[in-house]
């Protein structure tokens, strides 16, 4: 098969290579999705690079998500499994070789069944920002009827965020950096936006509730944003935040948490219980069927140019998941 990998650790163009690796075979429980097309994470870029990653194998084919067709069932997979549709998440974790290549064996529980009415690039698009999404939405509370705060809703994450909480009856207030982010969550569905370059965060939000807070956060940046999450965030209140970049060792203030009881919780989707993760592939297909969904491709590149596409995803300035498109 036709796959990008590297050997080493570095910069996108100078360590990833592309060539012809043996095609995989499904083992037990397993089975063999012919790709077309790749998602590409900013922790996939990491573990390129080696950012807070060593290498986790001698070689490894990059990216967790992706999208194709299932064309071979493993002993023990579900045979209603084969040629259908599907999406995958942790394609590259735990193990070697991901979604950059025509071909991955995966465990069966791994795939879900992609609609006909979503092609395979937006596909590609879900696997872990919108199974990372649903477990910061969900895992606190039920939310219907509730107000949930959002960060950076015009995100990867942060707008299947969005979307999957005001899907589910949430009122969402979300933070963005420029106008044209701030239509982005709109029409995913926030209720109210706010531009925290330009505005108060804290004090638009307190006056949005009539001062008495969110009842929960779904927090990209935890250690910069935690002064004015502990300022929004009601008591009885909860916090999921799943990313900490520009301060990664925040000091956290204990007594300002347990003052208003609020309960803190830090997630990563391949860490997650079996049964939340069960729980949000069912919901994100019965979401995929609804009428408002809005899958957002920032570019894409084919699978010859997967290092671009890394590239494009380090640069900071996507809206969206970048795609590597694989030839049928």
């Amino acid at each position: 098969m036709r796959a990008v990998w590297y050997d080493r650790q570095g910069a996108a163009a100078e360590v990833l290579q592309q060539g012809e690796l043996p095609t995989p075979e499904a083992g037990p429980g397993q089975v063999r999705v012919r790709l077309r097309a790749s998602g590409v994470n900013p922790s996939d870029c990491n573990r390129r690079a080696g950012r807070g990653w060593g290498m986790e194998f001698p070689r490894v084919i990059p990216d967790s998500d992706g999208a194709g067709v299932v064309d071979q069932v493993g002993e023990g997979a579900d045979p209603k499994l084969m040629d259908k549709r599907v999406w995958l998440y942790n394609g590259q974790r735990g193990r070697a070789f991901g979604t950059a290549a025509e071909y991955i064996a995966l465990a069966a529980d791994l795939v879900t069944e992609l609609p006909e009415s979503v092609d395979f690039a937006a596909g590609a698009t879900l696997g872990i920002p919108c199974m990372t999404a649903h477990r910061a939405v969900f895992l606190a509370a039920p939310v219907q009827g509730r107000t949930l705060l959002v960060t950076g809703g015009a995100g990867a994450v942060g707008h299947y965020a969005v979307q999957l909480a005001a899907w589910a009856g949430a009122r969402v207030i979300a933070t963005v950096s420029s106008a044209e982010k701030a239509e982005h969550a709109r029409a995913g569905g926030a209720h109210h936006v706010i531009n925290y370059k330009t505005e108060d965060v804290a004090g638009r939000v307190l006056q949005l509730t009539g001062g008495v807070g969110v009842d929960h956060v779904v927090e990209v940046e935890f250690g910069g944003n935690l002064a004015t999450t502990l300022k929004v965030v009601r008591e009885n209140g909860s916090i999921a935040t799943y990313a900490s970049t520009a301060v990664r060792q925040p000091v956290l203030p204990i007594y300002e948490l347990m003052f208003k009881n609020v309960s803190l919780h830090a997630l990563i989707l391949p860490r997650m219980p079996l049964e939340a993760r069960h729980r949000a592939q069912s919901d994100i297909t019965r979401w995929l069927s609804s009428r408002r969904r809005l899958l957002t491709v920032a570019s894409r590149f084919p699978l010859a140019e997967t290092a671009r596409a890394h590239e494009a995803v380090e640069r900071g300035d996507k809206r969206g998941t970048v795609v590597v498109e694989i030839a049928a």
